[in-house]
């Protein structure tokens, strides 16, 4: 999970860009970068850290030029490094820049091939600087001095048919434009927008459609699954379809935990969705406990605050705000390391001890993945003086690895991996443990845009919809991607940094 965000404008589009990455901070926490063209010359910053910490105000005064595209990136392997912050560049052909949201699931394959068969050198271990030359590659197999937008939805078209996974991508062509183009099932998701000036219409690309509102650009639409949009460096807009069989298939996880609720994804307003989240979660604890005892329905921030204020409507039972969150700690889901999150919870929350003392208490979170966070945080509300602590997930059990762009890599870290509900609400120390029915959340996610008719739900249900992800596979990503293999990787990372100085 990464944010892209590109602009072609009238006027210097440093700020912009700056302000539209903000917006798509929770998006990726590790690194951050921006780069610009002004007179076939490109101008990049990037590093490791927020944005308020990579861009300094000499950073943004070399940022030139009406166009540009930035990246905010969180890892899903390996160590925190600057060489894999993102935008990345090629000189050849003509010089390009590009960023990207996902994963191809034939990174390796695809990395072989381009050594052996295109002659281009991968210079990290980043799937998205495979995907810049696979599309180098294709534009360059063209063999023109000067391209037109015909040649670009030409080469994209290559690249669907080399790459397999889900990948939302920004690009920009120095001198020329920028484009950006989504895989054929939509599983990362992308939107544009539009805004006019007295100077002309302007044009922006991002994750997601808050990045846009915030800069007064109105969503046009999402780009479509193996569509392609170009927008010249004069402002004109081209898309064009370049997959054979696209197949509308967008990450469901998307609507439960990754984006902001202020969001517009697949024609789906996010905050609509969540708030059907809680109606459905409500009515089955009707079914399931029709005489229980609850008093207070408390969400853990931020992300289930929508479904938890829905579900005490239906409840008939209070809302109140029992944690109160540090907002200066990132967002323990993407924190590298078991030990990390254990770590961070108490700093991150704080319990309210008069809104749990002698109640029974109904807690609210999104999801459950490794389960580090709700354990500590049931902990916190028995401290608090919690009577009986119940706990309610707005998503179904998470049981499987995500291979499309999200750090679920090792199904032996899910909590929910082999075990029933009754053996994870003991693990957790809940009284009961509730979760959302897939069949729910798909129509919860759905209700919004009847043109979905399906999403990806890999992560509950096992079945990778690109057809391409195999026992071997996710064997291979489990040793590479599991905690263990991180802590390993970044220790030999530091090993080689301390002997080079």
């Amino acid at each position: 999970m990464c944010g892209i965000i590109g602009i072609v404008g009238k006027s210097k589009v440093n700020q912009a860009l700056y302000d539209g990455l903000t917006m798509l901070q929770h998006r990726g926490q590790d690194a951050a970068g921006i780069v610009t063209c002004e007179n076939d010359r490109l101008y990049l910053r990037k590093n490791n850290g927020l944005v308020r910490d990579v861009f300094l105000t000499r950073h943004m005064l070399n940022l030139r030029g009406n166009m540009g595209i930035g990246h905010v990136r969180y890892p899903t392997a390996g160590c925190e490094s600057s060489a894999e912050a993102q935008p990345f560049y090629v000189n050849s052909p003509y010089g390009i820049a590009l960023a990207h949201n996902g994963n191809l699931t034939n990174a390796d394959a695809l990395k072989n091939d381009l050594f052996k068969a295109d002659l281009r050198h991968i210079n990290t271990d980043s799937d998205s600087e495979v995907l810049l030359n696979v599309f180098a590659h294709e534009l360059h197999q063209l063999k023109k001095l000067y391209i037109n937008q015909d040649d670009i939805f030409k080469a994209v078209r290559g690249v669907h048919k080399r790459c397999q996974g889900g990948y939302a991508a920004v690009a920009m062509i120095t001198g020329l434009g920028i484009f950006a183009f989504r895989d054929p099932y939509g599983i990362r998701p992308v939107v544009f927008g539009k805004r006019q000036t007295k100077a002309g219409t302007e044009y922006m690309i991002a994750s997601e459609s808050v990045a846009l509102d915030v800069l007064g650009f109105k969503l046009v639409r999402d780009i479509a699954p193996g569509e392609a949009i170009f927008i010249s460096a004069e402002g004109q807009l081209y898309s064009r379809q370049c997959a054979n069989y696209p197949v509308y298939s967008p990450c469901i996880f998307e609507m439960v935990y990754m984006a902001r609720p202020d969001s517009i994804i697949d024609g789906v307003s996010v905050y609509k969705a969540r708030l059907r989240m809680g109606k459905t979660l409500a009515k089955k604890i009707l079914r399931l406990y029709p005489k229980h005892d609850i008093d207070v329905v408390i969400p853990i921030p931020d992300t289930s605050r929508t479904a938890a204020v829905q579900l005490a409507y239906i409840l008939n039972r209070k809302y109140r705000e029992g944690f109160v969150k540090n907002r200066y700690i990132p967002r323990t889901f993407i924190m590298q390391g078991q030990s990390l999150r254990k770590k961070s919870v108490h700093q991150k929350l704080n319990a309210i001890n008069l809104e749990f003392k002698n109640k029974n208490v109904l807690l609210v979170d999104d999801s459950i993945v490794r389960g580090t966070t709700c354990k500590q945080i049931i902990q916190m509300a028995r401290d608090a003086g919690a009577k009986k602590v119940y706990f309610a997930s707005a998503a179904p059990p998470v049981r499987y690895p995500n291979v499309y762009g999200i750090d679920m890599p090792s199904a032996q870290e899910f909590l929910a991996h082999n075990r029933t509900v009754e053996e994870i609400a003991k693990l957790i120390g809940a009284d009961w443990l509730v979760y959302q029915d897939l069949d729910d959340l798909i129509a919860c996610a759905r209700k919004g845009n009847k043109n979905i008719k399906q999403f990806d739900t890999s992560c509950f249900t096992g079945h990778y919809i690109t057809n391409d992800v195999d026992k071997n596979y996710l064997e291979q990503l489990e040793q590479h991607r599991n905690d263990a293999a991180k802590r390993q990787v970044c220790n030999t990372e530091l090993l080689d940094l301390n002997n080079v100085t």
